[in-house]
């Protein structure tokens, strides 16, 4: 018996030698020789090679040909840092522990190289021999530790490959329930073709459970039918004590979903309760994974979930949003995916556990604490070549918030993607998901919407508050002749009345107003969102959900069927909705809508370009309302200012002509010293009469209506702002920054 044998247990082979164990190597770079020296001393009775090199280019030359675990580097080197020279040494080999000697003061650079994460921990000098050979001992510990478990991770990821693939197979539909029960009268063969047809589509669902939740049969009537006619044995899981063994063998995500939990193991058989003992192929796909024998026994899902539980330490809720969180109902799917990218890359799990550190957490809950209690409508989280600012919009202006590291972003960006369910492996393409925020004082709903950007993902939140309330017509900033217009066209019982202007110009709100200002309990009011901006009990609203195919003309056909007095639809997008809303509003219906254009006559030729006919167009329309939103100037440090002759001439018209008084705010704490609070609207509204609806129906150009319109009083956009300057309810650079030059 050999001396090694005493601490490795292994045999001696016939000739009597020992295989010796593989040396660790260490390399120090420094360009001082008796530093070499000394440190080469330091492990002269440690079981290590130890390499030495002057010069960091020979080191580098050294590392592209041989292997090391650990090196050892000096900061200040002629030619290159020590920081630069164990960055490329990470290029180079990754895995080795990078461990930095230094004397020099400028601590800042060093710690900077350990949060780029070239350096595994830095060493002043003097130092202290024992320490250092703790501290090489602990690193090579750390290596060893690195190389197992990346074997265990290629070979868990060897597993995951071929269990993928077989629970493609177990999910299928080779389950033989739905034609048992069909033979024994509890199926019809239209049910039995549907349930066919729902398995090839959503293969994540046993049979008994589409059964069941459809009503045709009830678990009862199943289990008693299997345990009677094919004598399957029941199961009392309340009486089984699972071993941890045992219920690692099949995932507890895959249990869940397939409604099956094993038991116990009796030599090589392994019982297993399912939900469903006819699916033959996830038996047979279970048999192949686990190695052993299966035999099945029958057990309600409910029993089967609660045994899940108990043994897996989860509830039904976290199995879900395990599930959710990778983005797919397989639970398979994603457990392997790796996100590339220029830098490291980072697994799912990576991410995941990133999402979870308090950093993220609160940087996210600090960021939507801040944009609600500053009245902010946006959060845009945009990434630079420098850093990430995160920016809000606060009375339509964009304002740069907060800075933060280009570290923290993918983190960031991960933390809201998992709390609005989308799928964090996924930075390519552009994604939009919803969330709901419950801050002390109120409730807001988040649209969220990702973009892929050179610098990465930038990240737009739309905030929207349930609890805001629907202001009235008075208080939105209609002047007297365009509010007596717009009153004239809502008391009208039918027809459509149009808001338009780009994106975050108030149409919803100003929707709202005309819907609110004559509803009464006599009549049946239906509203369509995407997403949904306030919430009003006399209305019934539905939601949008283009994912499911739940569409504007699909909602609004529906609708129609519903017996509506009026229908609020959130946008008029394609010649679809636009062709039912007007056939609606020609039907007795009362119709409100928005639409993307820049002026109420503009918006004539855009119904035309959608595909609408002139007639129809002409007889259903009642109103158009342009609009757009401007900063009011601040109540409490309102002032009059002085004039730009140089910006009235560029705004034009009676800007140029007649302006005599402007206001502006010189800031002060109720405004956060920018001089304005809040928004007023900036209103034209177009009114068809008898001769302009002929107008219409004759395609005339747009020019001879405008003309027209100006003719019998229609007010323009800039005619309202000249009126809103001059009463001081606004500024000449708001109205330059939202109309521009004439």
């Amino acid at each position: 018996m050999s001396y090694a044998q005493l601490f490795t247990g292994m045999q001696a082979p016939a000739g009597g030698s020992v295989p010796q164990a593989r040396r660790n190597r260490l390399l120090l770079v420094d360009d001082e020789p008796n530093v070499l020296s000394a440190l080469r001393r330091v492990f002269h009775y440690e079981n290590y090679e130890v390499v030495c090199c002057e010069d960091p280019a020979q080191a580098l030359e050294r590392l592209k040909q041989e292997n090391f675990q650990v090196v050892i580097s000096d900061y200040m080197m002629p030619g290159l840092n020590g920081g630069d020279l164990l960055k490329q040494v990470r290029a180079i080999q990754p895995d080795m522990i990078r461990i930095m000697l230094t004397g020099h003061a400028d601590v800042n650079a060093v710690v900077g190289a350990m949060k780029a994460g070239a350096v595994y921990k830095f060493i002043l000098k003097p130092w202290n021999d024992d320490d250092l050979r703790v501290t090489v001992a602990l690193a090579l510990e750390q290596h060893a530790l690195q190389q197992k478990n990346r074997a265990l991770a290629t070979e868990n990821q060897a597993k995951t490959k071929e269990i993928e693939q077989l629970a493609r197979y177990g999910v299928s539909n080779r389950s033989q329930l739905a034609v048992m029960l069909n033979k024994r009268g509890l199926l019809n063969t239209q049910q039995v073709q549907e349930l066919m047809r729902t398995r090839q589509q959503q293969r994540t669902e046993p049979v008994v459970k589409l059964i069941v939740d459809r009503g045709w049969a009830s678990e009862k009537e199943i289990y008693d039918l299997l345990s009677k006619d094919l004598m399957l044995q029941q199961a009392a899981l309340d009486e089984f004590t699972v071993d941890v063994a045992v219920a690692a063998l099949i995932p507890a995500l895959l249990c869940q979903q397939q409604f099956v939990m094993p038991l116990q193991i009796e030599g090589k058989r392994l019982t297993l309760a399912m939900a469903d003992p006819l699916d033959a192929g996830l038996v047979a796909d279970l048999r192949f994974v686990t190695g052993l024998e299966i035999a099945p026994v029958l057990a309600t899902m409910a029993s089967i979930r609660a045994k899940i539980a108990e043994v897996y330490m989860l509830s039904a809720n976290d199995i879900t949003e395990l599930a959710s969180n990778f983005g797919s109902p397989d639970p398979y799917e994603g457990l392997e995916i790796v996100i590339e990218d220029d830098g490291d890359a980072q697994s799912i799990e990576e991410l995941l556990q990133a999402t979870d550190e308090p950093p993220a957490i609160r940087l996210v809950n600090s960021i939507l604490l801040e944009a609600i209690r500053l009245g902010a409508s946006d959060i845009h989280i945009q990434p630079r070549a420098k850093n990430v600012v995160v920016r809000l919009r606060i009375d339509g202006v964009l304002v740069d918030k907060i800075h933060i590291p280009h570290g923290m972003h993918q983190s960031l960006v991960s933390r809201i993607k998992v709390m609005a369910e989308l799928d964090i492996s996924e930075r390519r393409r552009p994604q939009d998901g919803r969330l709901a925020v419950k801050t002390p004082t109120r409730v807001v709903d988040l649209r969220i919407s990702t973009l892929p950007t050179i610098n990465g993902e930038k990240v737009v939140m739309r905030i929207l508050d349930r609890n805001s309330a629907v202001q009235s017509l008075d208080a939105l900033g209609f002047s007297a002749e365009n509010l007596a217009n717009i009153r004239h066209a809502n008391d009208k019982p039918q027809g459509i009345v149009l808001t338009t202007g780009p994106t975050g110009s108030g149409k919803t709100t100003t929707l709202y107003s005309l819907l609110q200002s004559n509803a009464t309990s006599h009549k049946n009011y239906i509203t369509i969102e995407d997403p949904v901006e306030y919430y009003l009990d006399a209305a019934g609203q539905v939601l949008v959900r283009e994912k499911i195919g739940l569409t504007f003309p699909l909602i609004l056909r529906a609708i129609l069927r519903q017996d509506p007095d009026v229908l609020l639809i959130g946008e008029i997008r394609d010649v679809e909705t636009a062709e039912v809303a007007f056939h609606a509003a020609l039907t007795g219906h009362q119709v409100f809508s928005t639409l993307h254009t820049n002026s109420a006559v503009a918006t004539i030729s855009r119904l035309f370009d959608l595909g609408l006919k002139p007639f129809v167009v002409a007889s259903a329309l009642e109103a158009i309302v342009a609009q757009r939103l401007v900063r009011r100037i601040c109540d409490e440090c309102r002032a009059p200012a002085n004039a730009d002759t140089e910006l009235l001439q560029r705004l034009g018209g009676k800007f140029a002509e007649s302006m005599e008084q402007v206001f502006a705010g010189s800031g002060c704490p109720t405004c956060y010293h920018s001089g304005y609070k809040g928004r007023v609207g900036l209103y034209e509204v177009l009114l068809p009469d008898r001769h302009l609806r002929h107008l219409i129906a004759s395609q005339a150009a747009v020019t001879e209506i405008t003309e027209y319109a100006r003719e019998h009083g229609f007010i323009t956009l800039r005619d309202d702002a000249f009126n809103k300057v001059s009463l001081g309810l606004t500024t000449l650079d708001e109205v330059f920054r939202v109309l521009g030059p004439e």
